[in-house]
C-alpha cells in the first residue's frame, strides 16, 4: 500500500505540476499581453529580461509545488503507518 501512495503522489504531483504551468502561462499572457517565452515560436520576438523573468517564475512555481506534493506524500504515508498500526 506504500508503493500505492508514492505513486498516487507521483501522479498528483504530474497533475499539478501541469496545472501550474497553464496558469502561469495565462497569467503572464494576460499580465504581459504576449505569449509566454517557451523558445517554441521563432517568430516572436522575446527580450532576454522576459525569458529570465519567466524563467524564474516558472521554476519558483515548480519549486513551490514540488514541496507541496512531497509534503502531501509524506503525510499520507505518516497517516497510513498510524492507521496500520492501530488495526
Amino acid at each position: 500500500m506504500n508503493i500505492l501512495i508514492k505513486l498516487l503522489g507521483t501522479g498528483i504531483s504530474l497533475i499539478a505540476g501541469f496545472a501550474g504551468t497553464k496558469l502561469v502561462d495565462t497569467i503572464w499572457e494576460k499580465s504581459t499581453g504576449n505569449k509566454p517565452p517557451k523558445g517554441q515560436d521563432d517568430d516572436v520576438p522575446t527580450t532576454l529580461r522576459s525569458a529570465l523573468t519567466f524563467a524564474l517564475i516558472s521554476a519558483s512555481v515548480s519549486a513551490i509545488i514540488q514541496v507541496l506534493a512531497n509534503r502531501g506524500t509524506q503525510r499520507a504515508v505518516t497517516r497510513f503507518a498510524k492507521t496500520q498500526d492501530i488495526v
